[in-house]
């Protein structure tokens, strides 16, 4: 699959960050969430104000073989219950999205049930896109044939696509799916070379002999998977990924598409933005992460991704509740960029750049 990702205007980046340097407040003063504002005048194109009000939470939901490793602390009809709970804002990724007035989008692309019969994206409305009814169990056999990870890709890609066109500004990622955080592992093993200890953490929490069974698990699958590894990204993401991952890494790659920023979740989003990069490295402009997970490895991901993070309060929850998070932060970023009054405007001397040799 070949993807060309928009522009990114470097020249509006720094016209921004000139900008925060002349709004009346200390230099720098908002740290990292003056870059995030600076990068999205470069995804945007703007000159002017950044307007991030209509925002969204894309949740990709989907099932996998592997929860018959007893990976898990739950079975995997626990997918399809918390989707159609996203429906009635009975989840914790809803209820915050609801305060924070961010439209879910849950999409089925791999539940292992029925599809559902709705076709259309619509908020707080499951959408069926199923691709196949959950993955193989990957310690034994591929999640999916590269064939289905490329249509799971082009999903996250089209998604992008019709929320662009219904005006969204920015979009989070989210995911559910029981045991996903496994082949998270098995696939943040093999890409960055970690040990099983290294890369699998407890997900949503199991004891200590299950925890010792799901790095064995993962390394089984890791192994397996390394073998195969010749190159080619869409086949690693095939052979050991998630349907509901292809997904996600689909919504990071339509972000460069069309030109919207994307915010990474937690450790399973941080792979599938992994992936997008290696897919399309322009990606690295249109991402933004959110947190750092408290998963084991998600600090690990996110230092490889050199992606700053804009909250640490141990969260690993995923559902997208720690980009949802980010968003508030953001908007009052944005709200200060578009309207806060400048040194020349209050007939203050501008500060002097001393951090930066000016």
């Amino acid at each position: 699959m070949l993807f060309e990702a928009r522009e990114f205007d470097f020249e509006a980046q720094k016209f921004a960050q000139q900008k925060w340097n002349s709004i009346a407040k200390p230099l720098y003063g908002l740290g990292k969430l003056e870059k995030a504002i600076s990068k999205m005048a470069g995804i945007f194109h703007s000159y002017g104000e950044i307007d991030i009000d209509k925002a969204a939470l894309v949740i990709m939901c989907a099932d996998h073989g592997i929860v018959n490793e007893g990976v898990t602390q739950t079975d995997s009809s626990v997918t399809k219950i918390v989707t159609d709970n996203f429906q009635n804002s009975k989840t914790t990724a809803t209820v915050m999205s609801r305060f924070a007035g961010v439209d879910v989008f849950p999409v089925d692309v791999g539940i292992n049930c029925k599809r559902y019969e709705n076709k259309k994206l619509m908020p707080f409305v499951v959408t069926d896109k199923k691709i196949r009814r959950g993955t193989g169990n990957i310690s034994v056999e591929p999640a999916m044939t590269a064939e289905e990870c490329q249509k799971a890709i082009q999903v996250g890609i089209d998604i992008v696509e019709n929320l662009a066109g219904k005006g969204y500004k920015i979009i989070a990622s989210g995911e559910m799916g029981i045991g996903n955080t496994t082949p998270s592992s098995v696939l943040c093993s093999v890409l960055l070379g970690l040990s099983a200890e290294s890369s699998t953490g407890r997900g949503a929490g199991i004891d200590d002999a299950g925890y010792l069974k799901k790095i064995e698990i993962v390394k089984k699958s890791a192994e397996r998977i390394a073998k195969n590894f010749t190159g080619n990204y869409i086949e690693l993401l095939a052979d050991g990924g998630g349907i509901e991952i292809a997904a996600m890494c689909g919504l990071f790659i339509g972000g460069a598409v069309y030109g919207i920023p994307v915010i990474i979740d937690g450790f399973i989003s941080s792979i599938s933005a992994l992936f997008a990069i290696k897919l399309c490295k322009e990606c690295k402009n249109y991402i933004l992460a959110s947190h750092v997970s408290n998963e084991l490895s998600g600090r690990i991901v996110l230092e490889k991704l050199q992606l700053d993070s804009y909250i640490d309060c141990e969260m690993c929850l995923g559902e997208g509740t720690g980009a949802v998070a980010a968003i508030p932060l953001f908007r009052m970023a944005a709200e200060v960029y578009n309207k806060m009054c400048t040194f020349e405007s209050v007939k203050i001397k501008p500060y002097i750049d001393y951090k930066r040799g000016m």
